[in-house]
């Protein structure tokens, strides 16, 4: 089904475009600092999405997601509407498809978080409104708008840049790949043989001008580096935990890592973190950890991709 011509899903980064992901985290970068000390709950002056209700459709549990899309949407003067599977018709079975005309029909824009990436584009198809992709077994691209913001932040221009990936290649890393290949900064994947990420990111990123080095040594990938980025090695319904966790154990972010990246590294993880696995404590509440604000940083960037999807963000 056509979006209307000003309307945009947001499945993966590649929708947007480098333009468009530097004109969200400018807009976040501004749209945060207006509110400085102000109330969480207090909507922006100008209250783009007035009127706008966002329905946040959750297969997978969540935190941080919920959270700061619920209160995103509430700073741009919407509101949002909460289905998790267990208690609507899509744990009981209907389409996806059915299910997209449906909410088509009573909301303007629909947030889904799923285990299948297959299932976010099968309700991109059906859908008449923007749709949002949440999370997915492929790709995170929320999350790496707010790590771009958080990094940007810091003071560390994205051209150029330097990231250290270390552990699972997965979700996320799939979409810093994207990432750097639309907004030209190189990643140093470290991963035990065996959990590289899908060769598809790393060819995009390429193509896009990025430098990508695929490794299985920790110590190479942070040597010189400007981000060390991690995750859990565990992802939500994954089995053989013990056997996994045993193969990413050389791949936890220490000090002697973060010794080896630059003076003024960062440390980022899109939590949640267990810590004394994949980083120690030492490095998560460390000076140079960047967890918390760029946990915080969700709401922004999601306010800057709710706007882009409604067509109010060139």
């Amino acid at each position: 089904m056509a979006l209307p011509a000003t309307h945009r899903h947001f499945l993966d980064l590649s929708d947007a475009g480098a333009d468009a992901i530097a004109a969200m985290i400018a807009d976040a970068i501004d749209r945060k600092a207006a509110r400085a000390k102000w109330p969480k709950g207090q909507v922006d002056p100008d209250q783009p999405l007035a009127g706008r209700v966002l329905a946040l459709v959750f297969e997978k549990s969540s935190t941080r997601t919920r959270v700061s899309f619920d209160i995103a949407m509430r700073q741009l003067g919407g509101t949002v509407l909460l289905l998790e599977a267990g208690s609507s018709q899509l744990g009981r079975g209907e389409s996806i498809a059915d299910t997209a005309r449906v909410l088509s029909r009573m909301v303007d824009a629909i947030m889904l978080r799923t285990d299948d990436h297959a299932k976010i584009e099968e309700m991109a198809r059906h859908a008449s409104v923007p749709v949002i992709n949440g999370l997915t077994d492929r790709s995170h691209p929320c999350q790496i708008v707010a790590d771009l913001l958080t990094v940007i932040e810091q003071g560390k221009p994205l051209p150029g840049l330097e990231v250290a990936w270390f552990g699972d290649g997965n979700n996320v890393l799939h979409s810093i790949l994207e990432a750097a290949g639309l907004m030209k900064f190189n990643v140093r994947v470290a991963t035990p043989a065996g959990f590289e990420p899908d060769p598809e990111f790393v060819a995009l990123a390429r193509e896009g001008g990025s430098i990508v080095t695929l490794t299985n040594s920790a110590s190479d990938a942070a040597a010189r580096a400007d981000v060390l980025v991690t995750d859990t090695w565990i992802s939500m319904g994954q089995d053989a935990a013990a056997e996994k966790r045993a193969a990413m154990a050389s791949y936890q972010v220490d000090r002697v890592l973060m010794e080896r990246a630059k003076s003024d590294a960062i440390f980022l993880h899109c939590l949640p973190a267990h810590v004394g696995d994949e980083v120690t404590e030492e490095v998560f509440e460390g000076p140079q950890s960047c967890v918390f604000p760029e946990a915080e940083n969700r709401i922004h960037a999601q306010k800057s991709v709710l706007l882009w999807s409604f067509g109010l963000l060139q």
